[in-house]
């Protein structure tokens, strides 16, 4: 584990509120701790480097502060008081589907205790038999194998009682064998003894967590005051809670976020919602590397003064040589705004990365090298998720059993969402290799030098209920680099915010893309399902593509009829390695509606230079497409070219229908671009929009893309009206 790590209850606080930090010291040294605001977050000395502010007043004297575990692992727990305690005998049923056999025992349902030798624990061992071990007492127990081997990733049931003569039955039978086996029986040499506590683990016990999935898990307590109990996991879906249909009601709770809206065994194909044929998902997916919260204790708590400006700040924490920081944002005090720009934050979208460990580090040495080595020699942030596994990966990476990660949350370490973090290695200096946070801190620095005023807002902000008001307040909205992941009440306020004359700035690319869904019982915490189409570091299992938390069809906003190009003119097109690029202006711009973008840039070539991949026009594309919601009258000022094969560039999968035709009808190479795009929109607004993920880079570095951006941002600014264009 790292030194020295936290993070906070929220990454977005207003003044007046509290903002509360989790941090685990594995040092011998006190932790002092001081908030600043943040400028700069880039490291790269070509640039401006790291840039902070002192806020007077907001620093905390050296505390102790202890080391606290992480504990990952996804199960269920239920109290079952004395009915548990008291039984003579058991019966338990359950589907399983696993899915990592082999490494480790596979508990099902536990309720051993391995001190006492009291309970008991059904799993499968690390030979793929059915194990089950009893308890005798005094630190007794016995262990009673299947003899049939479980296969991965297909359906069994599997049956154990202990009968209160002390005989033992197991039954294993594979979903594919219509009969059931007869039962293989053994007898205890000692006596079963009931457990002395009260819980029932599914999905773990002292020794390990289940991975796969586990439905329909019955248990039935035989002695004085006998009790059934059966969980139906396809109720409350979005919910931590497991219902308990038996006749006692003794319901549990679901431990570090499985997944559920799972098939079950008896899935038939049919149908693909989960609402619609709720009784085929009684499964839930558990996996031993979930994580949905650290709980560490509070270490440091901070109120938000009421006067302070809107802005992006971070906790800076020193425990001896140990270094650790926290970002997060505060915007204006509620119902107000403080300038005409608004700055939006896509901090769902940084959760939805949060711990991205690149496969590079795993699978190359010489880049996982580079790494460690620019790190150092930037005095950068120099810890890497990849290295860090401990804190649980984000969700473009996968689980120990193969399958993606669907859920994602803040409360934990956040290594990715740092000042100074370096997303790739870079062998030349005058390029950093950003992405997200510190990526999107490149526009903060230029309009503190351009001393432009801003507030700042957050997905929290406009995800509420509030989110169309809050937007009116201003003028302008203007995004990061790579604003991706977005749930319906998000695209609803942008959307209102642009058809009643406000002024949108899309600063990126591959924006506006995936639907996501947040925990309505737990903040923090996202769900994406990565359902068909769309350029995805995993698929989602079929008939799982419907979220567990809002119950609505995931996966890409093009799959849900809400496509990036409707919103802001541009949508997701080509994607290559982190190298950028330039764009040539249109012939026919200078002399358009909209030539007063390019006054004072000179020539027809700009964002020839960056800080983010050497140029303005690089990594993750965006173009125009009417028959996608571009609108007839927008304007293509711009195009990216350049764009070398080497990178190489690819069409994300759903503009590329066989290996010959694309979704456009053009040839794939054409649509291999970023359209600088400009239109007007109803009631005097105007949408202005990059199409790159590396535009932001170019800001500080580039004469040419930082004059025509202030030109759009000024104009944005005035109050003065646009009218749409008569076809």
């Amino acid at each position: 584990m790292i030194p020295l790590a936290g993070y906070a209850d929220r990454l977005s606080v207003r003044p007046g509120e509290a903002i509360s930090f989790h941090v685990s010291n594995a040092t011998a040294a006190t932790v002092s701790a001081r908030i600043v605001r943040v400028i700069s977050a880039d490291a790269n000395p070509a640039g401006p480097g790291i840039k902070t502010e002192a806020v007077a007043g907001a620093s905390f004297a050296a505390t102790a502060v202890a080391a606290h575990p992480v504990n990952r692992g996804s199960y269920a727990v239920v109290d079952l008081g004395a009915s548990l305690s008291g039984s003579k005998g058991f019966e338990i049923k359950a589907d399983i589907w696993p899915t990592r056999l082999g490494h480790a025992p596979q508990p099902i349902m536990s309720c051993l205790d391995p001190t006492s030798g009291t309970g008991f624990t059904l799993e499968i061992g690390q030979d793929r038999r059915l194990h089950l071990v009893v308890g005798c007492g005094r630190g007794q127990t016995e262990t009673f194998t299947h003899s049939r081997p479980i296969d991965e990733r297909v359906w069994h049931e599997v049956y154990a009682d202990v009968t209160l003569a002390g005989v033992v039955q197991l039954v294993v039978k594979p979903a594919s064998q219509r009969t059931f086996d007869a039962p293989e029986v053994f007898r205890i040499q000692g006596s079963y003894a009931a457990p002395t506590g009260t819980k029932l683990c599914i999905a773990a016990s002292p020794r390990a967590s289940f991975n796969g999935k586990i439905g329909r898990p019955k248990l039935s307590l035989l002695g004085a005051k006998p009790a059934d109990h059966a969980w139906d996991f396809a109720r409350e879906m979005s919910s931590a809670r497991i219902v308990d249909t038996g006749p006692s009601a003794c319901h549990g709770t679901l431990i570090n976020q499985p997944t559920r809206a799972v098939t079950g065994a008896n899935w038939s194909g049919r149908e693909m919602c989960f609402r619609h044929a709720s009784e085929q998902y009684g499964a839930i997916h558990f996996h031993d590397d979930d994580i949905d919260d650290c709980n560490w204790p509070v270490a440091f708590q901070w109120r938000v003064p009421g006067d302070l400006k809107s802005g992006c700040y971070a906790l800076l924490l020193d425990a001896g040589d140990a270094q650790e920081n926290i970002p997060f944002f505060v915007p204006p005090p509620r119902g107000t705004a403080t300038a005409k720009l608004a700055v939006l934050f896509s901090t769902y979208t940084y959760t939805v990365y949060g711990n991205h460990a690149r496969p590079e580090w795993q699978r190359d040495d010489k880049w996982k090298q580079a790494w460690i080595e620019q790190a150092k020699a930037w005095n950068a942030y120099p810890h890497n998720p990849g290295q860090h596994t401990e804190y649980g990966l984000s969700t473009y990476n996968f689980h120990t059993d193969g399958s993606g990660i669907a859920h994602a949350s803040w409360r934990r370490p956040m290594l990715n969402l740092r000042i100074g973090y370096i997303t790739y290695p870079y062998p030349d200096i005058r390029a950093s290799g950003l992405r997200h946070y510190p990526a999107d801190m490149h526009l903060i620095t230029w309009l503190e030098d351009k001393a432009i005023a801003y507030d700042i807002i957050t997905d929290a902000e406009l995800n509420g209920p509030d989110g169309a008001a809050l937007l009116a307040r201003y003028a302008c909205v203007i995004t990061g680099s790579h604003p991706e992941y977005h749930t319906p009440a998000m695209l609803d306020a942008l959307e209102h915010f642009r058809d009643a004359g406000g002024r949108l700035m899309y600063m990126g690319g591959n924006g506006f893309y995936w639907k996501i869904a947040l925990n309505p019982e737990k903040t923090g915490a996202v769900e994406i399902r990565r359902a068909e189409g769309g350029i995805r570091a995993w698929a989602a299992e079929t008939g799982e593509y419907y979220n567990q938390f809002d119950s609505e069809y995931g996966g890409l906003w093009r799959r849900n009829g809400r496509p990036p190009q409707k919103l802001v003119g541009v949508g997701f097109t080509a994607q290559g390695n982190f190298v950028g690029s330039h764009y040539r202006i249109n012939a026919a711009a200078r002399a358009s509606r909209a030539g007063w973008i390019f006054a004072g840039v000179d020539g027809d070539l700009f964002g020839g230079t960056g800080l983010s991949g050497h140029g303005a026009a690089g990594f993750e594309l965006d173009r125009a497409d009417k028959r996608l919601g571009t609108p007839a009258h927008a304007l293509i000022l711009a195009a990216s070219e350049g764009h070398k094969p080497e990178a190489p560039w690819v069409l994300v999968p759903e503009e590329q229908l066989t290996h010959i035709v694309t979704w456009a009808g053009e040839p794939a190479e054409k649509l291999i671009r970023a359209d600088l795009t400009f239109f007007e929109t109803a009631n005097g607004g105007a949408v202005f929009s990059t199409g790159s993920i590396t535009y932001c880079g170019s800001l500080l570095v580039d004469a040419a893309t930082s004059r025509l951006t202030e030109n759009v941002l000024r104009r944005f600014l005035d109050p003065a009206a646009f009218g749409v264009p008569v076809a």
